[in-house]
């Protein structure tokens, strides 16, 4: 099911919407902090060499 309240970082509904504003930008960074090692491999698997 697609996010409408446009807090879910996968675009995705995660169940953010009912989090206060400070709970929201907990789990934001908690997230951010789980996927940043995701976002900075290369997706295709090769090198740079």
């Amino acid at each position: 099911m697609s996010c409408g309240c446009g807090r879910s970082p996968t675009g995705e509904c995660i169940g953010w919407h009912d989090l206060t504003e400070e709970e929201y930008q907990m789990a934001l960074e908690e997230y951010n902090s789980q996927n940043s090692d995701v976002e900075d491999s290369d997706p295709t698997g090769e090198s740079d060499n």
